[in-house]
């Protein structure tokens, strides 16, 4: 196979992973948007990004699922080590959020069998319900991505879709951190600073994000 050939068939391959991170990150903004308006009577924002209805951790698990999950065997397994692999990934996240931001967007501590509020055996439950739909109902068809990747306009437009994405990762997490900076009293050290301020102040950060907590 040509060199040429093999970087083709290596950027394919990782513009479809790019598409199983975006296909779970939606599907998870769409299960959490209808779990806090059951929970709460109302619409709840439960965003991930500041723009599109993302939420990371989904994206992040389903990526994962992809690469472990198929190579188990047998339902029970795949229900045993998706649920096993889920709480990892939540614990991961939501210490990874309280650690760089001092925020949490969820809090299990009043559930039994919670690991210090992160991750709890009910939602690792869910976890695992959730590698068994993965591979009945959505692992057969992404193949399918490869296919659509083959025609120029679908790869443009996921060249554009990596593009605002990469922009809305980045200017999410500055965002947060410089919220951080704020709520610790740290002045604007630049002019960027004096713009996240301006166009992301804390009226708008926990407007988006409204289902996220500080941490005492």
């Amino acid at each position: 196979m040509e060199k040429k050939e093999v970087v083709k068939n290596v950027l394919i391959y990782a513009m479809k992973i790019f598409w199983v991170f975006i296909i779970g990150s939606v599907i998870g903004y769409i299960l959490e948007t209808i779990v806090g308006f059951v929970q709460n009577g109302h619409f709840v924002s439960r965003k991930g990004l500041l723009y599109g209805p993302f939420i990371q951790v989904y994206g992040i698990g389903l990526v994962l699922y992809y690469f472990l999950v198929p190579k188990i065997k047998g339902d029970f397994k795949v229900f045993f080590y998706s649920m096993l692999l889920g709480g990892i990934i939540e614990y991961l996240c939501s210490y990874f959020q309280e650690t760089l931001f001092g925020t949490v967007s969820w809090d299990y501590s009043n559930l039994l069998f919670n690991i210090n509020g992160r991750t709890s055996l009910l939602h690792c439950l869910y976890w695992g319900i959730g590698g068994i739909l993965f591979m009945k109902f959505v692992y057969p068809h992404i193949k399918r991505i490869e296919g659509y990747l083959k025609n120029s306009y679908f790869r443009l437009a996921t060249y554009l879709l990596i593009i605002f994405m990469a922009f809305n990762i980045s200017i999410s997490t500055l965002a947060a951190f410089r919220q951080d900076e704020r709520r610790n009293n740290i002045s604007p050290s630049g002019a960027f600073d004096s713009f996240l301020d301006t166009y992301y102040s804390d009226e708008v950060m926990d407007r988006v994000y409204e289902n996220k907590k500080e941490i005492v």
